[in-house]
């Protein structure tokens, strides 16, 4: 089965460090819902993103998506 036809996760953020080599590190904030109390609460995770050619700044708004694993901690791959 290729790539293309997986369901790939796909999110947005804001870049928050971009000082290693093809790397960047991208904040996802999301509001979930607690399931039984229904209270509303703020999440914020960071991943590590390939980026190919250190194209990102630092608070710029990038898409990326998951791929195959290219390093220990990378997992994802900016689609802009």
């Amino acid at each position: 089965m290729s790539e293309e036809k997986k369901n790939k996760r796909k999110f947005q953020g804001v870049v928050v460090s971009h000082r290693m080599d093809k790397t960047a590190v991208v904040s996802v904030s999301q509001v979930k819902v607690h399931p039984k109390y229904g209270k509303r609460y703020k999440t914020n995770e960071r991943y590590k993103v390939h980026d190919e050619k250190n194209e990102c700044k630092i608070g710029e708004l990038v898409m990326f998506e998951e791929c195959r694993p290219i390093s220990k901690e990378k997992r994802w791959r900016i689609v802009k």
